[in-house]
């Protein structure tokens, strides 16, 4: 190197030197001087220090240009990695691989991740003009990658931001270019991020000062000790010492037997292979669907009867789960992938019971149910069938526990066929979904497409930026999702918190306490006296009804924090509905990609139903001269599900269908038909065999648009009871002739006798000329009547309403009698018998909608054709109608004894 550059070089280090004491870091001080080589050189470090990231370096002037890569470098030319510059570092750091003490700048462990040789055109002139275009030589990287530098810094100068982008050539990787990252083993010595951390192993070879170099051990890494290697080899000496106690000797007389090919060694942490998300399981023969946990992943390794715990990330939670890890070491050496489970008082999944026994340190209870075998009787089993490696699994998991009950360790057993009907069952359960996979494939590490997951309700990680309180108390989680360099600010999550939860997370709140918002992009939120920001570090794990079209989530459930995921690998994964389709002809692919003038009109998605023919007409004249659009219906019912949900969940639905619009033929379907989509419930009610529709989800309402379903008409019993009257529905139906007015007085006429029995009362229109008078009951053992006497007891005050009033009402449903009367129909007051739901669209012209009324809106001039499908979903937002129906329910017992 010449000695001008030596000079240059020294003087860029003066930043590195003052951050650091080499007299308490073994990092290298740059007075080693590294020779030149025929190429530049780059090294990636990964480094665990205040949160995990990848130091890129590249070889310029005679130091290395350095920048931290958040979160890491991605192969996929999609993914715009933030990567910050920082000071240059010495040539010699490229052979830096250890700890940095705590304390220190940088405190953690270092890998040299990797490393090679990387080519420019001009990096100085690309360097100053904040495009640097370079292509990589590596072990693990190869391919062009860009350096861009961003015009705005958030930082507020003090540090300069640029985007790492992979060039789109031979080595991208469209989808998931992270999966990289998963290899968690230096190229330099072969070691993982934990055995640096205990000082395990031996010491990198060396690559910036050359393989005949001089080197003392500890000049290039560190002893690892501490707390962290202390606990990890008092857990090792208790698994070994455990081991060999119970070491059965039947396993070293097979090893005696065993044919004599060349056993293969036991591989290091194997990154786990993931899901893809779809909208269904797929069809096909030739894959098994499993129940979906809903836990924590982890990958069991067990070797010379010492039993490891890793997540998916490769961190060993070990001393998380000892009793797991030590009824694993009656295993022989294998490697197993699996989850961690916290189950509920009736033996299905709870991620809450996870959390609450992680938080206790009380993890006894857990059960690990394990799917896959990677590696056993010194055999690497990723290459076989996945069908074979399960059954090898059970076969292994039989012979340990021999005549013992089932323990902490659980196969998990699979279906081969009906993959929509399992996902149903599941779905009735209140389990998470099912997984379904290619019984011919190999395991393969990385998302992929011979995996898939559906899920019967929306499950996301997402990171906490913030929270609220009201008076000072805990109210609601402010929360985001990476995307590009930014957190991008996701909405609300509002439910899920018992008192118990609230104290288990506040800890973790005040711990990440934040003075700035974490949130950048156009919908960052606001602050405020209740607004308390966070550093965003916390991921949790919410269930929500989807995104809206804004891109924020919609009913959104705290389940728990995850500590397995760091959060900055948090981003919007949305379900793919074409990964199981067949492929176009070729000669349909080339006509589709000529239409790039207009988007094509042949399916749209809303929220996880893809419609076929959104623009299909079905209320050719809604009265503004613009049909209402299959699409149109669709997207009511995402603006209105959240009110609708209380009124028809758990209760059977008739739904009126139109699939060519109103002008074609329409039929009332009460019972499934074949192809019933996996987002509407199936339930059997006593006499009668076929299964009726039942709408539990607000999804299920956009898969009722997609079957052209133009009305709601919900039983009107109690949820999930049949049998049980929940409430009453008066109709008021007029005769042709009676103006709207008289129907008005009817009702408060009707509201004035209920009250007097104790009953408070609702009221909606129909959708046409008529209203309805709704009374919601208690239906709690004390209080619950039979069908028959709900509906003997709204005879009697229709009759009587009628007696008192014989020229303005009657109750006979003769047409010849109801001239200039309305009739006030008792008989939607049966087991069977059905009423449109409140805010259901109509079928019939102008698109009417029975909309939710206060009996103060109850007057004279109300027009209900003013209620349609276009000018509802505004006026519920300013709507206060019906806001204490669920606590203003009445007994009926309570009522008949008033009467009499």
């Amino acid at each position: 190197m010449a000695s001008g550059v030596c000079v240059v070089a020294d003087r860029q280090l003066s930043i590195y030197r003052k951050k650091r004491d080499f007299a308490q870091t073994r990092e290298p001080s740059g007075k080693i001087v590294v020779a030149p080589a025929k190429r530049p050189r780059f090294v990636i470090q990964k480094h665990d220090a205040t949160r995990l990231h990848y130091d890129l370096r590249l070889e310029m002037d005679g130091v290395f240009k350095s920048w931290a890569v958040t979160r890491g470098p991605s192969l996929d030319p999609a993914d715009k990695r933030l990567a910050v510059e920082v000071e240059d570092h010495p040539l010699d750091y490229g052979d830096f691989e250890g700890t940095i003490p705590e304390g220190q700048y940088g405190g953690g462990t270092v890998q040299l991740w990797d490393r090679g040789y990387y080519d420019a055109e001009d990096a100085a002139k690309g360097l100053k003009k904040g495009d640097l275009k370079f292509t990589l030589d590596g072990e693990k990287l190869q391919g062009g990658f860009v350096l861009v530098r961003m015009k705005h810094d958030r930082n507020g100068g003090k540090r300069t931001n640029w985007l790492l982008i992979k060039h789109r050539d031979e080595h991208a990787v469209d989808g998931d270019g992270a999966a990289i990252l998963d290899e968690d083993a230096s190229v330099a010595s072969g070691r993982s991020m934990e055995a640096i951390a205990d000082g395990k192993g031996r010491a990198p070879k060396p690559f910036m000062i050359g393989k005949t170099a001089k080197i003392k051990k500890d000049a290039v890494w560190d002893s690892g000790e501490g707390e962290a290697a202390d606990a990890r080899a008092k857990r090792d000496v208790k698994t070994k010492a455990n081991a060999a106690r119970k070491a059965p000797a039947k396993r070293v007389a097979k090893a005696k037997k065993a044919t004599p090919r060349k056993a293969a060694t036991i591989p290091g942490f194997v990154a786990p292979e993931l899901c893809i998300s779809v909208d269904r399981p797929p069809s096909a023969a030739g894959w098994a669907h499993e129940i979906k946990f809903d836990g924590y992943r982890m990958q069991l390794r067990v070797e010379s009867g010492a039993a490891t715990l890793r997540t998916r990330k490769g961190l060993d939670w070990t001393d998380s789960f000892p009793a797991i890890a030590e009824e694993a070491a009656d295993l022989p050496d294998c490697i197993i992938d699996g989850e961690i489970v916290g189950l509920d008082s009736s033996g299905a999944p709870d991620f809450a019971a996870l959390q609450a026994a992680l938080s206790d340190g009380e993890t006894d209870t857990l059960i690990f149910f394990v799917f896959d075998l990677l590696f056993a009787d010194g055999e690497d089993l990723r290459k076989l069938p996945l069908e074979q490696r399960k059954e090898r699994l059970k076969a292994l998991l039989v012979k340990m526990r021999g005549r013992r009950k089932e323990g902490l360790i659980r196969y998990v057993d699979h279906f081969t066929s009906g993959g929509d009907a399992i996902l149903q069952s599941a779905c009735k359960l209140s389990l998470e979904g099912i997984v379904s996979k290619k019984l011919s494939a190999p395991y393969a590490s990385g998302r992929s497409k011979n995996w898939t997951k559906a899920k019967c309700r929306a499950g996301h990680e997402v990171v906490i930026g913030g929270w609220k309180t009201t008076n000072g108390n805990f109210r609601s989680l402010m929360v985001g999702m990476h995307k590009g360099d930014h957190l991008v600010y996701v909405g609300i999550v509002g439910t899920g918190y018992g008192a118990d939860k609230v104290k288990r997370i506040m800890p973790a709140l005040k711990k990440a306490a934040a003075k700035q918002s974490p949130f950048g992009g156009d919908n960052a939120p606001a602050g405020g006296r209740d607004v308390h920001w966070l550093k965003p570090e916390l991921v949790a794990e919410i269930e929500f009804a989807g995104f809206t079209g804004a891109g924020m989530v919609r009913q959104a459930s705290f389940k728990g924090l995850r500590k397995d995921k760091p959060a900055e690998e948090v981003e919007a994964e949305e379900p793919q509905t074409t990964a199981l389709a067949k492929p176009k002809p070729k000669r349909a692919a080339k006509k589709a990609a000529k239409k790039t003038a207009k988007p094509s009109s042949k399916s749209a998605d809303v929220m996880p139903v893809a419609l076929s023919n959104p623009d299909k007409a079905l209320w050719p004249d809604a009265g503004d001269d613009e049909p209402v659009t299959k699409r149109d219906l669709a997207a009511y019912f995402e603006a209105v599900g959240d009110w609708m949900m209380p009124h028809l969940k758990g209760r059977p639905c008739s739904v009126v269908r139109a699939p060519d619009g109103i002008d074609g033929q329409q039929f009332f379907q009460r019972h499934a038909m074949a192809g019933t989509s996996n987002l509407l419930e199936l339930v059997k009610v006593s006499g009668d065999r076929k299964p009726y529709l039942q709408i539990d989800r607000i999804e299920g309402l956009a898969a009722v648009a997609q079957m052209g379903g133009l009305e709601l008409h919900p039983w009107n019993c109690a949820p999930g009871e049949p049998d049980v009257p929940g409430r009453l529905v008066f109709d008021l139906d007029p005769s042709p002739e009676v103006k709207f007015a008289a129907v008005i007085a009817a009702a408060r006429a009707l509201k004035e006798r209920l009250s007097a029995l104790g009953m408070e009362s609702f009221c909606k229109t129909t959708g046409g000329k008529g209203l309805h008078v709704v009374v919601p009951l208690k239906h709690g053992t004390r209080d619950r009547v039979e069908w028959k006497v709900a509906k003997t007891f709204a005879q009697a005050v229709c009759q009587q309403m009628a007696t008192d009033d014989p020229e303005r009402y009657l109750i006979n449903m003769s047409k010849a009698k109801r001239t200039g009367k309305i009739f006030l129909d008792y008989l939607r007051n049966d087991r069977m018998a059905t009423a449109v739901a409140v805010l259901s669209p109509r079928s019939r012209a102008g698109a009417t909608v029975s909309m939710p009324l206060t009996w103060a809106q109850l007057r004279g001039d109300l027009d209900p054709k003013k209620f349609t499908l276009r000018s509802v979903p505004a006026l519920l937002g300013k709507s206060k109608a019906w806001a204490n129906y669920e606590k203003a329910a009445s007994s009926i017992k309570a009522a008949i004894g008033k009467m009499k």
